[in-house]
């Protein structure tokens, strides 16, 4: 079944024209800001780790970098694997001098370079047009995006992006969404996906305007891709979802695709939305109130929940349900989502992680308690921690060399990293099957 109203946000709307105008002032102004305030930065190098699928790991001598070192250093199971941290060299993957990184992001099968001018490369599986290049063919080297018809206040400039095993998403500068990859099939698994509404293509292969959100005065500043839904946060604190219906995606109750972005309407009695996270069909926001609300499939825990269970495959949450257990009383500040699993830390510095079909509500990792954490990343069944040393640890299921441990064995704690040890990570960010993290040097 399809929903095809749109359905207008309960906050009062002004008038298009006026908030085109106000968007557009905004927009300038924030864009200035951005460009007086951006300080000096400390040049960043790229490391990477994990199983190279496609060019999901950015480099053009991934199998003499593999041979080099490590346990294991190269298999050959569908892909290369790197199970230790390896020193990308940038010019040599991007073709560009003295390129100069600012952010990572990892999806589930590709990974985004982020420069400090904002503009971004990408490489990976590109089999549904994923990272707009134009085509289906896979990116094996970092190419750069180009957003359409740019203008100089565009200027190609991202400040998020979303990358997912079948569709992506991107924001630029301007607040403005775009999308691309699959827009769903109704007699697969559901239709608007990339909340374009009746759209006569199945893949779209170039980042395309969101122009519903544009006709609304509405600006996003987060997005969110599973495998056939999207979910975005805007400047407002108001959470969007479009895509499938199916195992509760869209939080609204009913099973029913939705071809545009439409709000969470059971969210918005609660406090402002910080945050928004998730996986491949479930999705998570966190309020200004530091609560997690859930909502998706939960065969596998992953909502946290508590109750779903493993044996029972359509197991979900229809609606936002707030998670309690042993987070119930703790203010939560970052949240993070992985394809079946994911992991919240308190403002006690607490982190509680859940799903795999191991925990079905948050789970304390007693054995960091004494660790300072600052950035933490989900993949499939494993988490990368950071902490305020610069040092990175590494958890769970290390069979495609995510860990980088320089072995392929499960950790059920927390293990240090060695391979980078003297080194200062500052970001980090996992996908299903790749690692990536940039690092200040000394």
């Amino acid at each position: 079944m399809i929903s095809i109203s749109r359905t207008v946000s309960a906050r009062t709307r002004l008038s298009r024209s006026f908030m085109q105008t106000s968007r557009t002032f905004a927009s300038e102004s924030k864009a200035a800001d951005k460009q007086e305030t951006k300080p000096e930065s400390t040049p960043l190098s790229l490391y990477c780790w994990g199983t190279d699928e496609k060019g999901s790991i950015p480099t053009k001598d991934i199998l003499q970098e593999a041979r080099s070192g490590g346990s294991g250093g190269l298999l050959n199971r569908g892909g290369t694997v790197i199970d230790h941290p390896v020193k990308i060299d940038l010019q040599d993957a991007t073709g560009e001098e003295n390129i100069s990184l600012s952010n990572i992001f990892c999806g589930p099968t590709g990974t985004a370079l982020m420069t400090s001018d904002n503009r971004v490369y990408l490489s990976g599986s590109n089999k549904n047009g994923q990272l707009g290049q134009g085509n289906k063919d896979d990116v094996t080297t970092p190419t750069l995006l180009t957003l359409p018809d740019s203008t100089p206040l565009h200027h190609d400039q991202i400040v998020d992006i979303a990358l997912g095993e079948n569709m992506s998403a991107i924001i630029d500068t301007n607040g403005d969404l775009y999308t691309m990859g699959y827009n769903g099939n109704t007699m697969k698994d559901g239709v608007g996906c990339l909340g374009h509404g009746y759209f006569p293509e199945e893949y779209l292969t170039t980042p395309t305007l969101v122009q519903s959100l544009v006709e609304d005065g509405c600006t996003t500043k987060q997005v969110l891709v599973g495998n056939s839904h999207m979910t975005v946060l805007t400047d407002e604190g108001e959470v969007l979802v479009t895509g499938s219906g199916g195992y509760g995606k869209c939080g609204n109750i009913d099973d029913v695709d939705q071809l545009f972005l439409e709000p969470v309407e059971l969210l918005q009695g609660e406090s402002e939305i910080t945050q928004i996270a998730g996986g491949k069909d479930y999705s998570l926001a966190l309020t200004k109130d530091g609560i997690i609300f859930a909502w998706g499939r939960n065969h596998k825990g992953q909502c946290g929940t508590g109750s779903g269970l493993s044996v029972e495959m359509y197991a979900m949450e229809a609606m936002p349900v707030p998670l309690e257990g042993m987070l119930e009383g703790r203010k939560v500040v970052k949240v993070h989502g992985g394809q079946s699993h994911a992991a919240a830390l308190t403002e006690s510095n607490e982190l509680f992680v859940w799903g795999m079909g191991t925990y079905h509500m948050p789970e304390l990792v007693t054995s960091l308690l004494d660790t300072k954490i600052v950035d933490f990343s989900c993949g499939h069944e494993y988490t990368i921690v950071l902490d305020d040393q610069g040092q990175l640890y590494s958890f769970g299921k290390g069979k495609t060399g995510v860990l980088g441990l320089a072995s392929e064995k499960f950790a059920a704690e927390p293990m240090l990293v060695e391979g980078l040890l003297g080194k200062k990570v500052v970001k980090v960010s996992a996908g299903s099957k790749h690692v990536a993290c940039l690092v200040e040097e000394e």
